[in-house]
């Protein structure tokens, strides 16, 4: 006669997870519906607002176009009577092109898959070449032209929205930004976002301020970045749960203690102290000591 099978000992030796040596795989981790959310909001917001902008420019709304020539052309005449002004932020915007972003994040992406941290690797990859699609999309639907003045300061190439060095390096400090949080501490966290905010507002103030892109070309800029970086990073949870994070901390981890090797001090032998304490206190024993010749 056969024994009824318990449902728990079957679980065991034969269902994902059940048990040490059964052979079989481990369950697949769960969907944590926090961190979907938290990635789900944002890309939302910031696809809706790219498709808002590229909406209301292609249509010519009068007053985002009022605001984008009344700024624009404010910073033009500003530019024309402060020439140093000027040259400094043609000097910034030459320090941040796109191709020097996406260069950065391919360095990035590089050094993590040789480091084994797979998943972040590719997501890093996937931004980047998501945050070009995105501009090349955007330029495409709405042939904007840029602003053209009698005496320019600065000249653009191609397209006006969205705003490439925008939109490039938001997602490039975005992205760092995101790789290097779970691994710092409050102050560096900080420093950080400050860093990045810094980096960001200055891509986009230099090109309206230069004359080479409108307003809402930036504003287009920094919402496609947000829809592309938690986007991606929504797709990487609902394909791989928890899997990002895990190989951020596995970084960390494995690059802790080298750092701490190299940055706490060598500790003085324990040995040789003790057997000179030892002879110290002998010493003057032996000396008291009235049979010793």
């Amino acid at each position: 006669m056969h024994q009824p099978i318990d449902p728990g000992s079957r679980s065991a030796a034969g269902c994902p997870g059940g048990g040490r040596g059964t052979g079989r795989l481990a369950a697949p981790p769960r969907l944590q519906r926090p961190g979907a959310l938290r990635c789900a909001w944002p890309a939302l917001a910031g696809a809706l607002a790219f498709a808002a902008l590229l909406v209301l420019v292609r249509a010519g709304w009068p007053p985002l176009a009022r605001l984008d020539r009344g700024w624009v052309a404010l910073l033009h005449r500003y530019a024309l009577r402060h020439p140093v002004w000027t040259a400094a932020l043609q000097t910034l915007a030459d320090l941040g092109p796109t191709w020097v972003m996406r260069g950065l994040l391919g360095a990035v992406a590089v050094r993590l898959w040789v480091l084994g941290a797979r998943v972040p690797a590719g997501w890093t990859v996937a931004v980047a070449l998501l945050g070009w699609a995105a501009g090349r999309a955007g330029g495409a639907l709405v042939d904007r032209p840029r602003p053209h003045f009698a005496e320019p300061v600065a000249a653009g190439s191609g397209g006006s929205f969205p705003s490439g060095p925008a939109l490039a390096s938001a997602v490039t400090c975005g992205a760092l930004l995101v790789l290097v949080w779970p691994r710092a501490e409050r102050p560096v966290r900080v420093a950080a976002g400050v860093a990045a905010g810094l980096v960001v507002l200055a891509a986009g103030w230099t090109g309206i301020a230069l004359g080479v892109h409108w307003p809402s070309d930036v504003l287009a800029g920094w919402a496609a970045a947000v829809a592309v970086l938690a986007g991606s990073a929504l797709a990487v949870e609902l394909w791989r749960p928890g899997r990002f994070g895990r190989d951020v901390l596995l970084l960390h981890r494995r690059h802790r203690p080298r750092v701490q090797r190299v940055l706490a001090a060598p500790l003085p032998p324990a040995e040789p102290a003790a057997e000179s304490v030892v002879e110290s206190v002998a010493e003057p024993a032996a000396e008291r000591d009235p049979g010793r010749s």
